[in-house]
């Protein structure tokens, strides 16, 4: 028997370095949605980007990278 298991979502600050696990405030936003939640603690997401999500332990991974200082 299959069963379908709604995957937790987490998010993933990568700055300067470090990585900050942000836990997902409410389910049913999106992840942009998010992003501008978490915006009002981080100003560095307000131009922050986000690639394609990652499944790593039963969780769907979203990073937000920062893309201050660099070109292109």
């Amino acid at each position: 028997m299959l069963l379908a298991k709604q995957l937790e979502r987490v998010f993933i600050l990568s700055d300067k370095g470090q990585q900050i696990k942000l836990t997902d405030p409410e389910p049913k936003w999106s992840v942009e949605a998010v992003m501008n939640f978490y915006a009002n603690s981080y100003p560095i997401l307000t131009t922050a980007k986000v690639p394609a999500p990652v499944i790593r332990d039963d969780t769907v991974q979203y990073r937000f990278e920062s893309v201050m200082g660099t070109k292109g």
